[in-house]
């Protein structure tokens, strides 16, 4: 067993922009009523959307299947909810277009418990294939907002040269402003934190874990180390707050020293990464051979009158979420995520999926605010982005649709829209989108 420690190394560059977690990081959490209807859309994460297997007019019990994986690199989809299925049509997403998504009518009687669930895994008789594969039976996916699905990430890699797997890091980092689910997890249940690292290590065939924190949870690393085990290869890391920490190369080279080069998988340094609310969901999920219908969500801001972390079904519209947590202001903005990394919301009656960690409610800003100026050249985007990439550059090229040149000349593709870049531009350039478009049109080019 690891002892707690402060560990001086971090990666260079970053920002520092202001937590606001004080409001949230000390409430405990709390569970939402069910909405009047769920909206589980099948797409919802990285990889081939899920297949209904589910129709209009069906009776569906909470925790019930209702939709298998499209592919390999795919998940099932559990009901969240006990209802019936009012229908299966294209609905809004935070990204903009409609997909198909399975609309289910939530019996207000029922006491919505769970009653399916496959037999309990017997994890002594399993072997490292069996399971995986009980991984994706739980429909997980990367909780802290990448929605990948957990069980490629400890699968043998069909091609390339990698080394194995020796060090599994787990990533309490949760370095967004405002966003404290991942803490209030580690605080309450950091038994089932434990139990996910040790069903993780035995997916990956790492030989030890390291569970990085940031210095602003030491309270969520006191409870993580009370329950590691003397035999237990899992050591807690704590480290310098700073944005974006949480980001998995900026995590590992913090951690481990290991640099992950530009279009390359922490595989590649013999790491694999995984979010501290994904592995909590695989140590309380997988015993029981239940599915992923419910996760925490940070609902804060200035736009919020009972601020806090609320368990909320899959599929639960974010109008009802935010009646039930008190919106304050009427023409507020809405933020799936953080203020760095998150995802407008255009219509109130988008679902929370398995990838939104936070709604984050802000005033609206005034046009002097908001208004773009041209760039003067101060280099303070290049002096913060992690990826030593230059960004000042990559603005210029997008603004005359090089988008191209930004890709083969100045490496856009290893830029992850990490926000540090818009967050110090003095110009307010909102520099994000713009390479967020760059690399959608360059998509589209190469079909």
């Amino acid at each position: 067993m690891g002892l707690m420690s402060l560990f001086g190394r971090s990666f260079r560059h970053g920002v520092h922009p202001p937590e606001n977690k004080d409001v949230t990081a000390g409430v405990p959490i709390r569970r939402l009523p069910f909405p009047p209807r769920l909206i589980v859309h099948l797409d919802q994460f990285i990889g081939a959307p899920a297949r209904p297997i589910v129709k209009k007019g069906q009776e569906v019990v909470r925790g019930e299947p209702i939709a298998e994986p499209g592919g390999f690199v795919s998940v099932p989809l559990h009901a969240p909810a006990t209802g019936v299925v009012r229908d299966i049509k294209l609905m809004p997403t935070a990204r903009g277009p409609r997909t198909p998504a399975i609309i289910i009518d939530v019996y207000e009687a029922s006491p919505q418990e769970v009653l399916y669930a496959n037999p309990p895994n017997d994890f002594d008789s399993l072997t490292r294939e069996e399971l995986i594969e009980a991984i994706q039976r739980a429909g997980l996916t990367g909780l802290g907002g990448a929605a990948f699905p957990t069980h490629v990430k400890y699968a043998d890699p069909p091609k390339g040269d990698f080394p194995p797997v020796d060090t599994l890091v787990v990533n309490g980092a949760e370095c967004e402003p405002w966003l404290t689910a991942d803490h209030r997890v580690m605080v309450e249940r950091p038994r089932d934190v434990i139990a996910g690292v040790r069903i993780a290590l035995r997916a990956s065939g790492a030989g030890r874990a390291v569970i990085g924190i940031e210095d602003n949870k030491r309270d969520a690393a006191r409870a993580l180390e009370e329950h590691i085990g003397e035999d237990d290869p899992i050591s807690v890391r704590t480290l310098p707050v700073k944005y974006p920490q949480g980001a998995e190369k900026m995590l590992i080279h913090a951690l481990l020293g290991r640099k992950v080069a530009p279009g390359r998988l922490p595989r590649s340094v013999g790491v694999i990464v995984s979010n501290v609310g994904t592995l909590a969901q695989m140590g309380r999920l997988l015993p029981r051979g239940e599915g992923l219908i419910e996760r925490v969500v940070t609902v804060a801001g200035p736009g919020v009158k009972r601020p806090g972390n609320y368990i909320v079904p899959i599929g639960t519209p974010a109008r009802f979420v935010l009646e039930e947590a008190g919106l304050a202001a009427e023409h507020a903005e809405i933020i799936f995520g953080g203020p760095m990394m998150g995802m407008d919301v255009p219509e109130l009656d988008i679902p929370v999926t398995m990838g939104v960690s936070g709604i984050l409610v802000r005033e609206p800003e005034d046009g002097r605010a908001s208004r773009i100026w041209p760039c003067i050249k101060c280099a303070r985007c290049v002096e913060a982005c992690p990826m030593f990439l230059n960004p000042s550059m990559l603005g210029l090229l997008a603004a005359r649709r090089e988008f191209g040149k930004m890709r083969d000349d100045y490496n856009l593709d290893a830029c992850f829209e990490c926000g540090c870049c818009a967050y110090v531009c003095p110009s307010n350039i909102p520099l994000v989108q713009y390479f967020r478009l760059a690399k959608a049109v360059n998509r589209e080019r190469a079909g």
